[in-house]
């Protein structure tokens, strides 16, 4: 049996979350003026459907950092009581990650951007010292819940039962009809 109807339902939801979540980091910028959508993350959100016989199959898909973006990351020290992200379940210091990986993704971001702050006497910082400074700041305070994903797809979750159950019900009605008509 053909479920034209119910895989339009499904894949229109899986776009509708990847565009939402995509303007959510085109939307979000931070105290420097850049954003999160000029990098690879928003390069990286798409989905794949796969239909077989006996079940539809829905996969979103995106860079591995994209869930930390998304929850946050409690800090070692502290974390930011205001948001969600103390009640995530990742947290710096836990031993469950590589030591060192936050600071060579800080420091490859920055030469990326070629980013560089000016001591105090004007000259410029080394990309490693200012890796160091921002790394510490991140694995101390932790990161800030940003939910561009979250958000979107549970929205988009609340009506797609509802929506699955009218498209179900047109593709048996219309299974029926050309079925008579053959």
């Amino acid at each position: 049996m053909d479920f034209k109807n119910v895989d339009e339902i499904l894949l229109s939801f899986a776009q509708y979350v990847i565009d939402a979540s995509k303007e959510n980091l085109k939307n979000d910028v931070n105290k420097y003026g850049s954003n999160k959508a000029d990098g690879d993350l928003d390069n990286s959100l798409s989905y794949t459907f796969d239909k077989s016989q006996n079940q539809f199959l829905l996969d979103f898909l995106m860079e591995d950092y994209g869930v930390f973006v998304d929850k946050g990351v409690k800090g070692k020290t502290s974390t930011y009581p205001e948001t969600s992200a103390a009640l995530s379940q990742f947290q710096y210091g836990s031993g469950n990650f590589p030591k060192g990986g936050l600071t060579e993704g800080i420091n490859e971001w920055m030469k990326k951007k070629r980013f560089q702050w000016r001591d105090e006497r004007g000259r410029f910082m080394s990309y490693e010292s200012m890796s160091y400074l921002i790394a510490r700041s991140i694995y101390n305070k932790g990161l800030k819940a940003n939910l561009f994903f979250t958000t979107p797809f549970e929205f988009g979750l609340r009506n797609l039962p509802i929506n699955l159950k009218d498209a179900f019900k047109l593709d048996i009605e219309n299974a029926i009809i050309f079925g008579e008509k053959k």
